[in-house]
This record gives structure tokens, C-alpha cells and sequence, in this order.
């Protein structure tokens, strides 16, 4: 996906699994994209999933993706060795005003979210892979924590990392062959730090 810093710098990031890049749609404060059923509806398309018909959104639609995006934000921090790191934030919460959830219900939201059906399959006449339109938000959803579900009870799961840049909480799959992967994007904070231990 191509994101834009706070700074206004654009960048090619790559979370390297559909559950770490739905945390893109904003699990921490300032980047909350999902401000209505209207953005998940328009967000689901953006992701690898390769969604290019309608998707139909309601507000209780938009209250588990919340939940569940937070879910997976908890549980990649967990995986990539960075909880209680200082300055790491918490995700964003919703409904406002509850407290965060403890570990077994992120496991409870996840499994919860992957029992409803997944977005169907079709092959067209091009024999092209696609999906029945429209889908559901909740199908996408489904698909988000089945994904979840297949990276953190793997051997993926020791894999997550978070960017190592400064203030940079961006996570990803390290998909490298050495498993050695530390920026989320090298030029952006790879750069960045390249310039430091030059200076240095």
C-alpha cells in the first residue's frame, strides 16, 4: 500500500499478510480511517484480498471491525516482543469508553469474526478468480480474522515485527528470507536511519 507519513512523506509499505495490513484502516490514534460503515465498505477494497465489486457495510458492521482491528493490533504486539514497550500506543477502542480487552477475548473476537461466512469465490469465463458481489462487510471481516487466525497460531507468528524506526509503530510480517527485516519501508525509516549513523 502507498501511505502518507505524518511528516507528508510517501511511502510503498507492505504489512505482508491481510490481517496486519487491515490494521492500516487506523488501530491507533491519529489514523482512524474508519469513521463510518461508508469507509469500511471503501477500505475493504484496497486491501490484497482483490475485492473490485461493492462491499455493504452497517453500523454494527463498523463496531466489529473496530473490535476486531484492535484484537489483532494487541495480539501483533504481543507477537512482535514489543508490549509494555514505552510509547507503544494502545488501539483505538469501540465502543468509546470501555476498557481494553484482556488477552483471551482478543482470541474470543477473533474466533467469533472467523465463524461467519467468508467472501465466496467465483471463477469467471476468463477463468479468473473473483468473488460474489456484493460482499458483506461481515464476510470481509471473516476473512481478515481467518487470516488472523492462520498467522498467530503458526510458525509465522514468531515473524511479526514492528518497524524499528523512531515513533514508528507500523507492523509487519517479516517475509525475508533471513527473517531479518527491521524498517517498514527502507526508504522511509531505513533511510532515516542510515542518515543518523552516518551523521553519528
Amino acid at each position: 500500500m502507498l501511505l502518507t507519513g505524518g511528516d507528508g512523506q510517501r511511502f510503498r509499505f507492505d504489512a505482508g499478510t491481510l490481517c496486519l495490513e487491515f490494521l492500516l484502516s487506523g488501530a491507533v490514534e491519529p489514523w482512524e480511517l474508519l469513521r463510518e460503515p461508508a469507509d469500511l465498505a471503501a477500505w475493504a477494497p484496497l486491501t490484497r484480498l482483490g475485492i473490485e465489486g461493492p462491499v455493504t457495510a452497517g453500523p454494527g458492521d463498523l463496531t466489529a471491525a473496530r473490535r476486531l482491528r484492535a484484537a489483532i493490533w494487541r495480539l501483533a504486539v504481543r507477537s512482535a516482543g514489543a508490549e509494555g514497550v514505552p510509547g507503544v500506543p494502545s488501539p483505538i477502542e469501540d465502543p468509546p469508553g470501555e476498557a481494553a480487552s484482556p488477552a483471551g477475548d482478543d482470541l474470543r473476537v477473533l474466533n467469533a469474526a472467523a465463524a461467519a461466512p467468508p467472501p465466496v469465490p467465483v471463477i469467471g469465463a476468463d477463468r479468473e478468480r473473483g468473488w460474489a458481489y456484493p460482499v458483506t462487510a461481515s464476510q470481509f471481516l471473516s476473512a481478515v480474522a481467518r487470516d488472523a487466525i492462520d498467522l498467530f497460531s503458526g510458525p509465522r507468528a514468531g515473524r511479526v515485527r514492528m518497524c524499528a524506526g523512531d515513533n514508528c509503530y507500523l507492523i509487519f510480517l517479516d517475509t525475508s528470507r533471513p527473517g531479518a527485516r527491521r524498517w517498514c519501508s527502507m526508504s522511509r525509516c531505513g533511510n532515516r536511519q542510515k542518515l543518523r549513523t552516518r551523521r553519528s
